[in-house]
Formats: C-alpha cells, sequence, structure tokens
C-alpha cells in the first residue's frame, strides 16, 4: 500500500510517498481502509522536528482519518464495512490504510462524508477540551475565539453556540469575518483591522470576555491579558514561539491562564470527550467544514497551505 514516510526532519518537501507493508490488526484493533485523512498544525511541528514530542524516524504522520473498517482483530468491537472516524493509529494515517486500537475508532453518522469524519479527531476533541475541561464555560458567558476560522476554530464556534455562549470571533480580512457570520456568529471581527481590540472591549461594556480561546499566542497573549474580564480565564490552544507578558495584569484581575493539549487527556476524559461529540454530529448540531483538499501523494502541498494565513475550516488529503 502507498503511505507518506518522513526519514528526516525538515520542510515539507521531506513527506515522501512511499510503497509500505499492509499493516495486521492484532486483538482489540482494526485495519481501516482511509477514504479521507485530516491535517493538522501538530503534523507539522513534529515533521519538522520542533514539537517537544520527537517523532521515531521513518514516521509517518497523522491522527485523523475516516474511512470504513476491512478486518477487525479479536475482541474489536466493529464489524467490517462500518463507517468510522478515527483518532490516532499504531502508526500514523497518512496512508491508504491504518491499524488502530478500537478506543480510537467511533461511529461516523451517515449524514456526514468520509472528509467531514476526517475534521472531528483533533479539531473537535480540541475545541471540546478548551472551552469545557480547561475553559470551564458555562451558558450565558461570553467567548473570545481568537482564530475562529480554521478547523479547531470552527468547532470551537459550533461547541459555543450549541452550548449557549456569546461568541465573539475574528478572523483576517472581511471575507473572514463574513464567513465566520455564515456559521452563527453574531460578534466576527476583522483581526487585521486597527482597533479590532477595542471593538472587543465595546461589545462587551468594557468588561472583557469571560473565557478567551487562544490559538496563536506568540501573536494574541500579550493583548489576551489586558482584554480578559475580572476572573477571565484564557485557554492557550496553539502558539508558535515565545511573547512577552506583562504578569501583573493576571494579578490585578484573578486571571487564569492554562495551556492545553489532547496528548494529556486521560481515557475517561477522551471517552466523555467522542461520546458528547457524537450526540451533536448525530443531530447535527456538529457540521465538520472542509476548507482544501489535497492528493495523498500532495502531502506537502498542504502542510505549506495549513500554516498559511487566511484559513477556512479543515484541510484533508485524499488516498
Amino acid at each position: 500500500m502507498k503511505a507518506i514516510v518522513v526519514e528526516k526532519f525538515g520542510g515539507p518537501e521531506v513527506l515522501r510517498l512511499r510503497d509500505v507493508p499492509e499493516p495486521k490488526p492484532g486483538p482489540g484493533q482494526v485495519l481501516v481502509a482511509l477514504k479521507a485523512i485530516g491535517v493538522n498544525p501538530v503534523d507539522t511541528y513534529i515533521r519538522a522536528g520542533t514539537y517537544t514530542r520527537k517523532a521515531d524516524l521513518p514516521w509517518t504522520p497523522g491522527t485523523d482519518a475516516a474511512g470504513f473498517v476491512e478486518t477487525a482483530g479479536a475482541g474489536a468491537s466493529f464489524k467490517p464495512g462500518e463507517r468510522v472516524y478515527v483518532y490516532g493509529a499504531v502508526g500514523g494515517v497518512y496512508a491508504e490504510k491504518a491499524v488502530v486500537d478500537a478506543s480510537r475508532a467511533f461511529p461516523l453518522p451517515e449524514r456526514l462524508s468520509f472528509e467531514q469524519g476526517a475534521a472531528i479527531g483533533v479539531p473537535y476533541a480540541t475545541a471540546h477540551r478548551a472551552l469545557f475541561q480547561s475553559g470551564g464555560a458555562r451558558r450565558g458567558e461570553t467567548v473570545l475565539i481568537h482564530g475562529a476560522s480554521g478547523g479547531v476554530g470552527v468547532a470551537t464556534v459550533q461547541l459555543a453556540l450549541a452550548a449557549g455562549l456569546i461568541v465573539i470571533g475574528t478572523a483576517g480580512g472581511e471575507d473572514g469575518a463574513s464567513f465566520l457570520k455564515s456559521l452563527g456568529v453574531s460578534y466576527a471581527l476583522d483581526h487585521r483591522k486597527p482597533g479590532y481590540l477595542d471593538e472587543i472591549l465595546k461589545l462587551t461594556d468594557a468588561k472583557g470576555p469571560d473565557l478567551i480561546v487562544e490559538m496563536l499566542a506568540n501573536v494574541n497573549l500579550a493583548d489576551d491579558l489586558r482584554l480578559a474580564a475580572q476572573r477571565g480565564r484564557v485557554v492557550i490552544v496553539g502558539s508558535r514561539g515565545p511573547v512577552p507578558i506583562d504578569p501583573r495584569l493576571t494579578i490585578t484581575k484573578d486571571l487564569t491562564v492554562r495551556g492545553m493539549s489532547l496528548w494529556n487527556m486521560n481515557e475517561a476524559e477522551r471517552e466523555h470527550v467522542h461520546a458528547d461529540l457524537g450526540k451533536g454530529l448525530a443531530d447535527g448540531t456538529l457540521k465538520p467544514l472542509i476548507g482544501a483538499r489535497f492528493p495523498l501523494a500532495e502531502a506537502f502541498k498542504a502542510h505549506a497551505a495549513i500554516l498559511a494565513p487566511g484559513a477556512r475550516g479543515k484541510i484533508v488529503l485524499i488516498p
């Protein structure tokens, strides 16, 4: 079968399509024929060798995908032919097939395409954990989603609206703000426009947002500390480098600033998150949006695209 293999850390050009042996499922595992694969920013960091978690080379990237069960190992609670989305695989998912522990495979509702299924694992679980496990979001609160137009941003918007939160979202350009309005965001702002931070304060009667979900902390964290409400919470989902901040702002406001990573979830937390997501996916409350598609062989183009400004939904690879 075909798979993307990284043999040395580096730029997108190190992503090479190779012939590899087809994996075999063991007890409690399933072999999934993949129809779509999700691309996440963390894939690019690991590929470059700059992430805190180093991959053992040779390495096949990816954690998110969707397809159908081809074969099931002993004790696996799936049957051949079942549609599933997966989060995590034994050997990566930038491939035509992948072996997955049955606990990391979840039923994919018929109403969703395989491409949408590949957009669930990291984005929606990250959004859920950021809002509720780390952020303690409560109905009626105001949440600022900084960088709301990407895969995680769209998921956070949908979950926040479903939970009865007042959503302020930012994106790049007027077209980005229009995209957020199409998602149902009442207050959609262009974060390239001068004065947009003042607009956030006006929208909250100078109190600031109760919760800020931050996708790019190295750019926005210092402003987040100034914007947040008294006893507000800032949850850091992503950052691409260091940033100078004034810690006194956390003192004067009694702010809580938390980082979060899906790698730190335990099994009980993961089961709860995906059970909750399953309800929203089944009833149509949650609708993953696809921003761009690339053939598996062009994974290098997807890695360049996901770090470019102006994201609109999820980028997927098609085997």
